[in-house]
């Protein structure tokens, strides 16, 4: 009986030393992190609104953290793809996302078997800025203003497309959103991405698209189309002589996009706080600032159980927008 109560007390003992090695072992790599190249996943494909930011944030967090920042584009299934990948990735610091409205706050309700929880496989970093959706026409259409379009569109029903960048995204839902607050007449025409729509958009092959000011802008400024009112209650800095759809007529139309980082769950804590606190220090660098802005986003930090709230909160308003347009995974 001696020898088995001191066996048990050895093995005690043993099992607290071993874990104290762990321990100190983590402790240890979470106080040099990080050591080598961190990688950005963006579950979109190159030259979307998401991308663009990603890729400037990658060089300041570069200067930042004095490791070299990766951008690695995972497009497919709404940003699922990439989303996946990042929540089965190692919690180690080394392999954060860009999530955005669209992963975290729309694919919840629109994928009945999502291959990841928005909540509970991920630490949320923080938030990088908030975006609005604009409205926009072929430069030389006929449309001049929201009303134009309403009224021509329920006087021809069937004759007025709108593009979006596919189905249950963000340029999907602002635009059904629109037509069941506004009573227009249009029929959806969903692409695989933002450009294919853009493009049939300047050819006037559809009247109209909705989609992030950052991804619209260079069209915008380069007079390919005509952007006609913004989504947001207040204008937009970047395009503050177009009114909002509030201001047009729709009242109460009122929706906004986001950006964010996120992590794997499990991710040290230390890890996320320092990526927390490069983050926030980047984005209140005024040239990044002034680059956010230009491409039409709206600089935001947050904390990080700040934006697990805003998560939360954004899976339920958008499962109510999805109920409205319909909208389901094929």
């Amino acid at each position: 009986m001696k020898n088995a109560n001191f066996r048990r007390v050895a093995y005690a003992m043993l099992a607290t030393v071993l874990f104290g090695l762990s321990s100190a072992s983590v402790v240890a790599q979470t106080a040099q992190w990080p050591t080598r190249s961190i990688k950005i996943v963006i579950p979109f494909g190159a030259g979307g609104g998401t991308d663009v930011i990603g890729r400037f944030l990658a060089q300041k967090l570069t200067e930042n953290l004095g490791q070299t920042v990766v951008v690695d584009n995972r497009p497919g299934a709404g940003g699922s793809l990439g989303s996946a990948e990042v929540a089965r990735a190692p919690a180690d610091g080394y392999t954060i996302l860009l999530g955005s409205s669209s992963t975290h706050g729309i694919n919840p309700g629109m994928y009945a078997k999502l291959p990841y929880d928005p909540l509970k496989d991920f630490e949320p970093i923080g938030l990088i800025a908030t975006n609005l959706f604009v409205m926009s026409v072929p430069n030389d259409s006929p449309v001049k203003t929201v009303a134009d379009l309403v009224r021509l569109s329920q006087a021809s029903p069937g004759q007025y497309d709108y593009a979006s960048s596919g189905n249950g995204t963000t340029s999907h839902l602002a635009a059904a959103l629109f037509v069941h607050m506004s009573g227009a007449k249009l029929t959806h025409i969903p692409y695989k991405s933002n450009v294919p729509g853009l493009t049939d958009l300047m050819a006037g092959r559809v009247a109209m698209m909705f989609d992030n000011i950052t991804a619209m802008q260079r069209q915008i400024s380069a007079g390919m189309i005509r952007p006609i009112a913004t989504t947001g209650l207040k204008r937009n800095v970047a395009l503050k002589d177009v009114p909002t759809l509030d201001e047009s007529g729709v009242k109460g139309y009122d929706l906004q996009g986001w950006f964010c980082f996120l992590a794997p769950a499990g991710t040290p804590i230390d890890i996320v706080t320092r990526l927390n606190q490069a983050l926030v220090k980047v984005i209140a660098m005024p040239e990044v600032t002034e680059k956010l802005i230009a491409f039409g986003a709206d600089p935001e930090t947050s904390t990080p159980q700040e934006l697990k709230n805003l998560i939360a909160s954004e899976i339920i308003k958008y499962k109510k927008i999805i109920d409205i347009a319909g909208a389901k995974v094929e």
